[in-house]
């Protein structure tokens, strides 16, 4: 992983980098490995030092984030990063509850920066070392309800010395042997104390309270493009879902079955609804956009929005869910199809 020291920088006695510690805990959280790898290489390619960080565009920083989602994060991440500027001389705090006062640090990640960057020895209870702690300890308490014990569990075993790497090492454990299913508990470091496994209940641990069903909500975007080929956006207001980051004008997002509820579009036109539509799957509910789409003349005044010049939009520079109404109607744009091939 690019934001670890390796074993033999470690025998040098090469610490973590504090700065690149926080960078990889804010983007991991729920974001898988795989995902996060290159948008770190990307972010600290462009801003190596907090300090470069903190001076960063905020539209710079949303852009680089796109398409890595919970954007409320990256708002957080330039938060934070000015904080550790203005009031810690760009220095991160080697103190606990100092890095739990700043911005976007909560338990977790304050504990993974302690530990991992200054060998603090407190306790790291991702996913992974909560489902270690249930079964290490057979305690078939549900989630949410067990955190508390599984952090008391994940303390007691947090030893003075090398805090840090040992964090790390419970973590790669339940991701790489003590897996949510099938858990190799033949080749387990733990396996002989392991009382989940000595009662045969390893495979049903953590219990977890059932997921309630997740609501569908129902919207509508407008591309539209002008005769120049710039394209009409919008920056979403700071706060919500998607807060800070380019998008395509729309309506709200509601709550309501078919059809898709009304909404004024962002400029007067020739708006014509594209087959088929969006759908995204946000942490509490399902989402449903339907596509509005036209031409748009020179001298067009919109009052939802503003002209991004050709040259300068890359659909990358958008969010998960308006990239998909700009790829499907990329991908659709067909000369078979009715519909105004001439947005692409």
């Amino acid at each position: 992983m690019p934001w670890r020291v390796g074993p033999q920088a470690r025998k040098a006695d090469v610490r973590p980098d504090p700065y690149a510690v926080w960078m990889s805990e804010i983007m991991l959280q729920q974001t898988t490995v795989a995902t996060v790898k290159n948008y770190f290489r990307r972010f600290i390619a462009r801003w190596p030092t907090v300090r470069d960080l903190a001076a960063a565009r905020d539209a710079d920083v949303m852009a680089e984030w796109a398409g890595l989602g919970y954007y409320a994060r990256a708002r957080n991440l330039l938060k934070c990063a000015r904080a550790v500027v203005d009031e810690h001389g760009g220095v991160f705090p080697a103190d606990h509850a100092a890095l739990l006062n700043l911005p976007g640090i909560g338990p977790y990640t304050a504990a993974a920066v302690s530990s991992i960057a200054f060998d603090l020895p407190h306790a790291v209870l991702d996913g992974n070392v909560e489902r270690v702690m249930a079964r290490i300890y057979d305690n078939h308490t549900p989630l949410p309800k067990a955190k508390p014990i599984l952090m008391e569990y994940a303390q007691g075993l947090t030893p003075a010395k090398r805090p840090g790497d040992y964090a790390q090492a419970v973590m790669d454990l339940g991701a790489t042997i003590c897996t949510p299913t099938s858990p190799a508990c033949g080749i387990c470091p733990w396996r002989e104390p392991c009382a989940a496994r000595l009662a045969g209940t390893m495979s049903e641990l953590p219990k977890k309270v059932p997921k309630k069903a997740k609501p569908t909500r129902h919207g509508t975007v407008y591309l539209g493009r002008r005769a120049d080929g710039a394209w009409l956006l919008e920056t979403r207001p700071k706060k919500g879902l998607l807060g800070g980051m380019l998008g395509w004008p729309g309506s709200d997002w509601v709550d309501t079955t078919l059809p898709h509820p009304d909404s004024a579009p962002p400029v007067a036109g020739d708006w014509e609804e594209h087959e088929g539509s969006v759908r995204h799957t946000f942490t509490h509910f399902h989402l449903i956009l339907r596509i509005m789409t036209a031409d748009l003349g020179h001298n067009t005044e919109p009052n939802q929005g503003t002209f991004m010049e050709q040259t300068k939009f890359a659909p990358s520079d958008l969010p998960t869910v308006m990239r998909k109404a700009f790829d499907l109607l990329h991908q659709d744009a067909t000369p078979h199809k009715k519909r105004r091939g001439s947005l692409l």
